[in-house]
């Protein structure tokens, strides 16, 4: 989809809508990808006990009214205090609307962060830019602080706490490195190599999760559990990727310990969500 910008109060609703169904068709394309590694896929849970394939596609729906708020609010605007507490307004009332829709369930968190932080950069920069400068609008307002952001800790944020490593803060404040850097990237090699669709984007995943410091394992798996991801992951790419009988086997091994170990690439799905959120809306780049 190709957007072009847009100025009038009509065509700005009108960009809005889009993203706002991008973003949710993101998340539904993210979840009904198989087979992911310890990630609710066509398959059934992985190593969840209380989340569901229908559970996740219900969460995404509830969120498209939220995206349509942030890209309404961020049109055209600078990264300022006043649209990041904004934007920290409607995400945590996205959060609400989506755990009245799951009766409780954090299904989709972290990509009210990621996804709403996007959609909110590529509306700032009137809906035409490359992925580049969409996520370095976003880390602008990422890097902004929000004096009515609640002082509650996540498990997420425990984790970066524990273990010192970088959470899903820091890759937003940086502009996205491993979508930028890692997912999109290689979702262009494998296609260009004559993988499917959905290999690609596995193999996109992969990528993330070869260096993500995913809180999600950590909570669920600690160090060792980060560490058999990331191995895992990086055997399925070096093997030449899903779309090869090695790399099948490959991932075949990471799912298995994955679900063994209880772990679960919570992380490396939201940011895969976001990837295939930017590929969808953005620019070749130069």
């Amino acid at each position: 989809m190709m957007i072009q910008p847009q100025r009038s109060p009509q065509q700005a609703e009108t960009l809005a809508l889009r993203l706002a169904e991008r973003a949710t068709a993101a998340l539904i394309d993210e979840a009904r990808l198989t087979p992911k590694p310890g990630l609710v896929d066509g398959r059934g849970s992985g190593a969840h006990q209380d989340l569901t394939l229908a559970l996740m596609e219900r969460s995404a729906y509830s969120l498209q009214p939220t995206f349509y708020a942030l890209a309404l609010h961020s049109w055209l605007r600078p990264a300022d205090i006043a649209l990041r507490q904004q934007v920290g307004e409607l995400g945590r009332t996205g959060e609400a609307q989506m755990m009245a829709a799951t009766q409780g369930v954090n299904t989709h968190r972290g990509a009210i962060w990621a996804l709403g932080l996007l959609v909110s950069g590529v509306a700032m920069l009137g809906g035409r830019a490359t992925a580049q400068a969409i996520c370095h609008s976003a880390a602008a307002l990422a890097n902004l602080p929000d004096d009515r952001a609640p002082r509650s800790f996540s498990k997420g944020l425990r984790a970066t706490q524990r273990y010192r490593v970088p959470g899903a803060r820091e890759e937003a404040q940086q502009a996205f490195p491993h979508i930028a850097r890692l997912a999109l990237p290689q979702l262009h090699r494998s296609r260009a190599a004559g993988a499917t669709e959905a290999e690609a984007r596995i193999d996109a995943l992969m990528a993330i999760m070869t260096s993500l410091s995913d809180t999600c394992v950590l909570s669920r798996a600690g160090l060792p559990g980060l560490q058999a991801m990331q191995q895992g992951a990086l055997q399925v790419l070096t093997a030449g990727g899903c779309g090869t009988p090695e790399g099948r086997q490959a991932l075949a091994r990471l799912d298995a310990d994955m679900l063994q170990m209880n772990a679960s690439p919570g992380g490396a799905a939201d940011l895969l969500a976001a990837t295939l959120f930017l590929d969808g809306i953005c620019l070749p780049t130069d």
